[in-house]
């Protein structure tokens, strides 16, 4: 065995008993292993809700049984392993990794340290992690009671450039409520980092599902309450009403109940197309001005597309973008990747199963895979990260010298 080459396995299984479950996927685990085993520096693991009562249980048996030197995850309203989406049902998945010249360190977010940390060098004194000794940034949030949004802002001030990627924690859609994983303890609030550095980055896929209608247009007027009155000198509502007459009968008809907005996020583009945009929901219309509400701060200036979101383009944009990052990676494999996918997709959008996960493996092969379905998704539009809806966000880890 190659001592330098990274390991990576992969394994998940669906019970009503978590015993069970756990035995499945700790076995799945030995038989894929090389021969003698391997040293596990990390451990990825996310669990669904029905498992709640044993989540401390299973946390500490895994990393007992993989001596995983780091273990991190959450719970998941549906969970995700290589080819496969299990969603509400009893289930688990754990990825683990030898990786070989990396340097990992596991950190925990609460609320604290986004409320007492400004400046890029607080963030970075607090965290214990410094600006050289990470390439890039997973995490795993809580969404009811972390500032997720005020986290991901920090963190990229005091890192900036890096990849960000992950989710945010799901549960019993019921309740308030998710579970962070962090070695052998579980908690209910916060949420957790790993920095990522030495030998290995983090290739980020996100695909946010959506097709540009019209053409991009400037912003000219927006209102003090954050509603914008003109585009290109026009009234919103009117040029919004203008794209979608212009459509197709059968564009207009996806496009019903399903508009929305994209934001430039790089204004130097030459020619925006797909996947150049943050992609934010169309809230509403002030009818008397022809104004229009969006679920973000816009300015004067900025860039905007009316965009349309349904299962045939949210197809059509993770199959390009896949195809793409083929092309990038060459001859290179990912040693693993870790799937945040909304879950407002799945079955409910796609009717058919193991969607987002199956597409990864048909495009990129059968790469070891975890995640879970999220309450929302992290993930960078150009070099600066956000927090997503309806969107699947992929981190493929990737050996530095692979990425080109």
């Amino acid at each position: 065995m190659d001592e330098l080459k990274p390991i990576a396995t992969g394994a998940i299984a669906v019970d009503e008993n978590w015993e069970i479950a756990l035995q499945e996927v700790l076995a799945q685990l030995e038989q894929s292993a090389p021969a003698g085993g391997m040293s596990v520096d990390l451990a990825l693991l996310f669990i669904s809700s029905e498992y709640v009562d044993h989540y401390t249980r299973i946390v500490r048996r895994v990393r007992a049984k993989t001596g995983a030197r780091i273990l991190i995850g959450c719970s998941g309203q549906g969970i995700v392993g290589m080819g496969q989406e299990m969603e509400d049902v009893p289930s688990l998945s754990l990825l683990t990794l030898s990786l070989p010249g990396a340097q990992l360190k596991a950190v925990r977010f609460s609320q604290e340290i986004v409320e007492e940390n400004e400046a890029p060098e607080e963030w970075r004194q607090s965290l214990g992690v410094a600006k050289e000794d990470v390439n890039a940034w997973l995490i795993f949030a809580d969404p009811f009671q972390l500032d997720c949004e005020g986290l991901i802002d920090g963190v990229a001030k005091a890192y900036p450039g890096l990849p960000m990627l992950g989710g945010l924690a799901s549960y019993d859609q019921t309740v308030q409520r998710t579970y962070i994983f962090v070695n052998d303890d579980v908690f209910d609030e916060g949420g957790v980092g790993l920095a990522i550095g030495g030998a290995y980055s983090m290739l980020p896929l996100v695909s946010q599902g959506c097709e540009p209608i019209g053409e991009p247009w400037t912003i000219t007027h927006v209102r003090d309450d954050g509603l914008i009155e003109k585009i290109s000198n026009r009234p919103a509502y009117e040029l919004l009403a203008d794209t979608f007459q212009g459509l197709p009968t059968d564009m207009q008809r996806r496009a019903q109940s399903n508009l929305l907005v994209g934001l430039a996020a790089d204004e130097y583009v030459e020619t925006f197309r797909r996947g150049n945009f943050l992609i934010r929901n169309l809230l509403g219309v002030d009818r008397r001005t022809g104004a229009l509400a969006i679920g973000a701060y816009p300015r004067v200036g900025q860039t905007i597309q009316f965009q349309m979101r349904d299962a045939k383009s949210a197809d059509l944009d993770l199959r390009e973008l896949l195809s793409q990052t083929r092309v990038d990676l060459g001859n290179n494999q990912p040693v693993a990747g870790i799937l945040c996918t909304c879950n407002g997709r799945g079955e409910g959008m796609f009717a058919m199963r193991d969607h987002d996960a199956g597409l990864i493996e048909k495009e990129l092969g059968p790469i070891p895979l975890a995640g879970l379905f999220c309450n929302g998704e992290i993930g960078p539009i150009g070099k600066k990260p956000f927090l997503h809806g309806f969107t699947a966000s992929l981190a493929l880890l990737i050996k530095r010298d692979d990425i080109s």
